[in-house]
């Protein structure tokens, strides 16, 4: 077993386990990246299929997303703005198809003033939620004893305005059912976009794309590292104490002073801690979860829907696929449209075989752009729920009252050992953003020490 010694090592090449060595060098520390998967990236993965280029992972930015724009513009990568001309399109309880522009949906004018009423009182309790410190509010622990259902349902009787306003953070971005996670949950998700009216604007959360796919990031940060990255090495014990720790991988062991784990907190519990961590981290750890989502890609010879005027926006709580967009890439004449099956509904199709369940997802998307939409050329469903190293997606909250009870201890050291992922982040939590944002306080939190 090869044996190496390094100032800092950090487990995952993901977008925070990178930016956090790119930093430390810079620092003129020496690091080792460990990564279990034969490449970098993490729960960011652009891959060709039959064909097709296509975003199996994250690919988004919002003007919000700072950290992740100054990288991108440091790495020398070019955006594009997504497709959105044309008129959304809103399937109701009574399967109608309407299409319409703007904002606001059509719904009927009582649950219109519902919707807006409801978002109003959010945006005001979002704008109270500091994003970092969630559990410092006073009524945190209020609102962590309560489901995202329960309180919209304690709001209005209006089931279509319920159903609406849960979607957005439940089912569309935490990706759970709205009864399994808190009030105090779905805030900090607001808050991490800057409002909840942000959360719920797709032209806002879903503005821009890197050229050429989102896994450039990773793999232009790990090409500055060099052979300082290691691949297929798959973390099984740290050995730590206050002096520093060792890292044992698959095939190497690396000494170092300090530890990232770069890698979501479910994924802690594959590594043997010698000795174990505190009570505290046990317990949190086991409150931790990831959601679940299918993104599906249907790739078309042409953007068809364009063609009847419509930008490829497309949503509905009622329907399998809860939501969906124009995913064309740049300067491609093909078409492609991506789509969205969540929690218990991508439980439910995964009891399917796969054609069968490629012929419910293509009927769905057919109720919003025709049936012209289930006669893809390519089509490719990403399941991260099967990933050996993600298990989930797109990301871990807490069950319900855990943010209030663990919250505070999620970034706590542990002598030499570290945590960043955007698991973890406060502004751009969940996203690639809030990786970077972990990243860079981590790394900074490391030179300060060392050098203190």
């Amino acid at each position: 077993m090869t044996e190496i010694t390094r100032d800092v090592v950090i487990v995952g090449a993901g977008a925070a386990g990178l930016t956090a060595a790119n930093e430390l060098k810079k620092a003129g520390l020496s690091v080792a990246v460990l990564e279990a998967r034969d490449r970098v990236g993490g729960r960011l993965w652009t891959d060709t299929i039959d064909g097709a280029m296509l975003e199996i992972g994250g690919q988004w930015i919002s003007p919000d997303q700072t950290a992740l724009q100054e990288t991108v513009a440091d790495l020398g990568l070019e955006t594009f703005s997504r497709y959105r001309e044309g008129d959304s399109v809103y399937v109701g309880p009574d399967g109608q198809v309407h299409r319409f522009t703007g904002e606001m949906f059509p719904v009927s004018p009582a649950t219109e003033k519902a919707i807006a009423e409801i978002t109003e009182r959010l945006d005001a309790m979002v704008a109270e939620i500091d994003p970092d410190r969630p559990w410092a509010h006073e009524k945190a622990a209020e609102w962590d004893s309560v489901s995202w259902d329960a309180w919209l349902r304690r709001q209005t009787d209006d089931d279509e305005a319920v159903r609406n306003l849960a979607f957005a953070t439940g089912s569309a971005m935490l990706t759970k059912p709205t009864h399994a996670v808190s009030l105090l949950q779905s805030l900090l998700m607001a808050a991490s976009a800057g409002s909840y009216s942000n959360l719920v604007d797709a032209d806002f959360i879903l503005d821009k794309r890197v050229v050429g796919g989102l896994q450039q990031v990773p793999l232009l940060l790990a090409e500055r590292l060099g052979a300082d990255v290691f691949l297929n090495q798959a973390v099984r014990t740290i050995e730590w104490s206050d002096a520093g720790a060792t890292v044992v991988a698959d095939g190497m062991s690396v000494h170092a002073r300090q530890v990232i784990l770069a890698l979501a907190p479910i994924l802690y519990n594959r590594i043997s801690f010698v000795p174990a961590l505190p009570r505290l981290q046990h317990q949190m750890h086991q409150h931790i979860s990831m959601g679940f989502v299918i993104k599906v890609h249907a790739v078309y010879d042409r953007p068809f829907w364009r063609e009847q005027g419509l930008s490829g926006t497309a949503f509905s709580p009622y329907e399998l696929s809860h939501e969906a967009y124009d995913n064309t890439n740049h300067g491609d004449e093909r078409g492609t449209l991506v789509g969205f099956v969540s929690d218990l509904h991508a439980d439910g199709v995964f009891e399917l075989s796969a054609e069968e369940r490629k012929e419910r997802i293509l009927e769905s998307l057919s109720h919003y752009y025709g049936p012209e939409a289930k006669n893809p050329v390519v089509y490719y469903e990403s399941d991260w729920g099967s990933e050996e190293w993600t298990r989930g997606a797109y990301a871990a909250s807490f069950d319900l009252g855990g943010l209030s009870r663990y919250g505070a201890h999620l970034r706590e050291a542990v002598g030499p050992i570290r945590f960043a992922c955007s698991d973890l982040a406060g502004a751009g939590y969940q996203h690639v953003d809030g990786a970077i944002r972990m990243g860079r306080l981590v790394a900074s939190q490391i030179v300060a020490e060392i050098r203190g």
